[in-house]
This record gives structure tokens, C-alpha cells and sequence, in this order.
């Protein structure tokens, strides 16, 4: 019987100490030059001495031109190498894996921070959302294979630094979750239309991501269970997309759900059913294990050690996935392992402020600054005012959208 504390063997046989995930976050600590800094080798040795199998690297971009916030790392060629392998190196003390998320955010990009937006089709957002971003122009065929090499080039430069395996960011409406998406994707040529089609990004991306960093180096997806939009990518579209990667060797599947449209991801309308099982996505993780027999990471909702175990012991997911937790609790797989905490105390942030609570925007901030406390070497404070939280993220993203327009 699987426990948490048991190591798990990838298809690729690479070796992974126990069953904890730290799940993708997105800093925001880079320069502005998009370059890693001190603030995320702190923030990455500490999570690496934390005990988690797995540490996954908030959003590194495959293109300076493509940002999906101020301050994300971009990696398109080996001019800050040794920055990386500082990166890396820390992150991988302890035994850690240390994977780089890598991603392309397609037309999910705040305004003022790009100079245009691309997609698979020129849709827009839901009106109320749409106001925060810029109308995106569709992408020419000659731009999309200039994307997928972009990831495969940014994997091999992650290899090269010392990260021990990639993730490919195909959730939470991004650019790839964007081409999977027929409510995004209106395209009538052979990355649209049908699901196959429609999958051919992803897949491409994989099979040119494998030839640079070979069948040894660890690749994972993350990607949705659903859109929970209308029109939008259904979770038997996942199953489909999962039993066909599984057949192409992917060594790690993370499953997730939602985008900016449609939050699942942070837990906002969740069946109280599901919250009784902690995890939101781990109904559809135990129907991806009858397709599948690639190992899943199932993120977001687990807050007890008993959640913890149970999904692990009933073999619906191979490794439990943290985000939120350990930015405010950094060494929680250890706590958890050593028996000093059992349950994970989360409050929901709330500002008073109706249209600021109804979005992901505050959960977001208030744990980035979470981040940005332990990337200065200081302890997390869970008392943080929400507000507080809220103003700091506007003053340093304002600051940081006019040094892009500058840079």
C-alpha cells in the first residue's frame, strides 16, 4: 500500500523521494529584465529543504515578447545561464527535484505589459474580464512553429542549467490550454476545428521538447479536467488528450482546472461534496487512471494529512500536489512527514471590496506577497491584511508595467 512517504519511479526511471509536489506558483521575483534573482534562488533553496519530492518553477516564458505578468523569468537563449544554474542548484539540494514550468500565455496578458497580444483565434473574453486585456490578433502558422521550437529551446537551455525535468504549462487558459479550447479555438486549418486538431499544439510541443532533451530528462503537463465554461474544453476531451499523451511517454500528468475565466483552480465554487474529499479535481483524477497509467498529481484542496493519505492509499492520485500551503507553511511536507502539523489552516482572503473578492485577484496577491517575504529571507505572515496585500501588489505591478513600456 502506497504511502506518503514512499519514493515514486517515473516511466523515464528517474526517482522521486516521496510522494509531495510543490505545484507552480508565479513569483513575479525576477528583474526587469526578466532575469532570475537572488529573491528566487532564496525562495527555491528554502522549498528545496522543505522534504517535497517534486518543486515546480512558477511561469518561465519561452518569449521576452509574450509576458503574462510583470517579472516573469524568460528564457530564450543561454545569456543568463549561470544565473539558472545558481537557480538550479539551489533548488535541487536535498535531494529535490527541481522541474522548470515553461509557458507561453497566449492572449491571458494584462495590458500595458506586451505590446500585443496573440492566440489561436482572434476571440475575446467575457466583456467584464476583457476590459483587463488586449484584443488578441491570431496567430499565422509560421508563428506557431516558431512557438513550439521556443519551447523545446527553453527546455534544453532548463536541462542544460541543472533542473532535473520540465513541466509544460497546458492548464488555467493559457496558451495551450487556449488551443485546446473550441470556445477559444476557432481556427479552421490543422491546429483547429476537431480535437485532434485542436490537441496538435500540445502534442507537437511535447514530441519537439523530447527530441532536445532526450527520453531520460523528465517531462511533465499540466493540464485542465475542464474549462467549466460553456463551449469550452469538457473533461472528456482531457481523458482523450491524457490517453494519448500517456501513449507518447509523458512522465507526469498534473491535473488541474479553470482559467482566469472560470477560477477552479482556487476553489471558488466548489461543490461542498468535493470539499468533504478535499481535493477539487480528484473525482476526474480517478477516471484519467482508467486511461492512463502515467502517474498523476492532483493540486488544489488538500488542507488535512488524513486527505493527504486516503488519495494517495486509494491510488487516485500518485503524488499530492501543494501550491497555496506552502507559501505560507515553506517546510510543510516535512511538518507533515515528521507528524508536526495534520491539518493546514487556509482563510479565505477577503477585502471587503465586492469586485476585488469575486475574482482570483486577491487570493493571487495575497500569497505572492507570502513569496516575496521568504524570497527576502523572512518568515510568512498568515495575519497579513488582505488590503494590505492587495496595495503592495498594485504599487510594485504599476511600477513594473511602466519599466516595461521603458525597457
Amino acid at each position: 500500500m502506497v504511502q506518503l512517504h514512499d519514493k515514486l519511479v517515473l516511466p523515464n526511471g528517474s526517482e522521486i523521494k516521496n510522494r509531495f509536489f510543490k505545484a507552480a506558483m508565479s513569483e513575479g521575483m525576477a528583474d526587469k529584465h526578466n532575469r532570475p534573482t537572488g529573491k528566487l534562488v532564496r525562495l527555491y533553496e528554502t522549498w528545496a529543504e522543505s522534504e517535497a519530492g517534486i518543486v515546480v518553477t512558477g511561469n518561465v516564458m519561452v518569449d521576452k515578447r509574450a509576458l503574462g505578468e510583470p517579472r516573469n523569468v524568460v528564457v530564450e537563449n543561454e545569456k543568463d545561464l549561470d544565473l539558472l544554474k545558481r537557480w538550479a542548484n539551489a533548488g535541487t539540494k536535498n535531494k529535490t527535484h527541481l522541474w522548470m514550468q515553461i509557458n507561453h500565455p497566449g492572449k491571458q496578458v494584462f495590458k500595458g505589459i506586451v505590446k500585443e497580444a496573440v492566440a489561436p483565434s482572434k476571440v475575446e473574453f467575457d466583456p467584464k474580464l476583457q476590459r483587463y486585456f488586449p484584443v488578441a490578433r491570431e496567430l499565422q502558422e509560421e508563428e506557431i512553429i516558431d512557438i513550439i521550437q521556443r519551447f523545446a529551446n527553453t527546455a534544453r537551455i532548463a536541462k542544460k542549467a541543472g533542473f532535473t525535468g520540465i513541466q509544460l504549462h497546458g492548464a488555467h487558459g493559457y496558451l495551450i490550454s487556449q488551443f485546446l479550447s473550441p470556445r477559444h479555438n476557432k481556427r479552421t486549418d490543422q491546429w483547429g476545428g476537431s480535437l485532434e486538431n485542436r490537441m496538435r499544439f500540445l502534442l507537437e510541443v511535447f514530441k519537439k521538447v523530447r527530441q532536445e532533451v532526450g527520453d531520460t530528462f523528465p517531462i511533465g503537463v499540466k493540464l485542465n479536467s475542464a474549462d467549466f465554461m460553456k463551449a469550452g474544453f469538457s473533461e472528456e476531451e482531457a481523458l482523450h488528450v491524457i490517453k494519448v499523451l500517456d501513449q507518447l511517454g509523458i512522465d507526469l500528468i498534473e491535473i488541474s482546472g479553470g482559467s482566469y475565466e472560470s477560477p477552479q483552480m482556487t476553489g471558488v465554487n466548489v461543490k461542498e461534496s468535493t470539499k468533504n474529499r478535499e481535493a477539487y479535481f480528484l473525482e476526474f483524477a480517478t477516471e484519467a487512471r482508467k486511461v492512463s497509467k502515467a502517474p498523476l498529481v492532483v493540486t488544489g484542496g488538500f488542507r488535512t494529512m488524513n486527505g493527504m493519505k486516503d488519495a494517495v492509499l486509494e491510488e487516485a492520485t500518485s503524488m499530492v500536489g501543494l501550491a497555496r500551503p506552502m507559501a505560507v507553511y515553506p517546510y510543510l511536507p516535512k511538518e507533515l512527514l515528521q507528524g508536526k502539523r495534520e491539518v493546514i489552516e487556509l482563510e479565505p482572503r477577503k477585502t471587503g471590496i465586492k469586485l476585488v473578492d469575486q475574482t482570483a485577484m486577491l487570493e493571487l496577491t495575497w500569497y505572492s506577497n507570502q513569496l516575496e517575504r521568504i524570497g527576502n529571507g523572512q518568515g510568512t505572515n498568515p495575519r497579513l491584511s488582505p488590503k494590505v496585500a492587495l496595495l503592495r501588489s498594485l504599487w510594485k505591478n504599476g511600477l513594473d508595467v511602466f519599466q516595461m513600456r521603458r525597457v
